[in-house]
């Protein structure tokens, strides 16, 4: 048998984020996380990861880029994402806060009519906020 990688771009939305999810696991597991992916959303989670200190489980929202959303606030979600070989994860409710008083996102149409807010490309200034969460 001869493994040939594929490209990201050839790949359906479910077969995205089968592959995102198996990166984001896989770079957890080097800290000691075993994720279990859900069958549906439970209360926004798309998985959750298993520290082996046996006390810390995270529930984490899988997103292909950096989001934000109103209707993730209150639930105790950590977002994941990749950015080429980057994997960052952080606390969804701690970042929103944080973004909303560093940037101007809060006064956007996509914010204020739809409540959500993604970054397609992670600038310099979201990056400084950021980089304490790359795994």
């Amino acid at each position: 048998m001869t493994f040939r990688p594929i490209a990201y771009a050839d790949l359906n939305a479910r077969q995205k984020e089968n592959y995102n999810f198996h990166k984001v696991a896989a770079r957890l597991a080097d800290f000691g996380f075993t994720s279990v992916r859900l069958s549906d959303d439970f209360e926004g989670a798309d998985f959750i990861a298993l520290h082996i200190d046996g006390e810390t489980m995270l529930r984490v929202q899988l997103k292909a880029r950096m989001t934000i959303d109103r209707k993730y606030i209150g639930k105790g979600l950590h977002v994941a994402f990749l950015d080429g070989n980057r994997v960052f994860l952080y606390p969804h409710d701690e970042m929103l806060e944080v973004l909303l008083e560093a940037t101007t996102i809060g006064t956007t149409r996509s914010w204020l009519e739809a409540g959500t807010y993604t970054w397609p490309k992670l600038s310099s200034s979201v990056m400084v906020h950021l980089n304490e969460y790359e795994v």
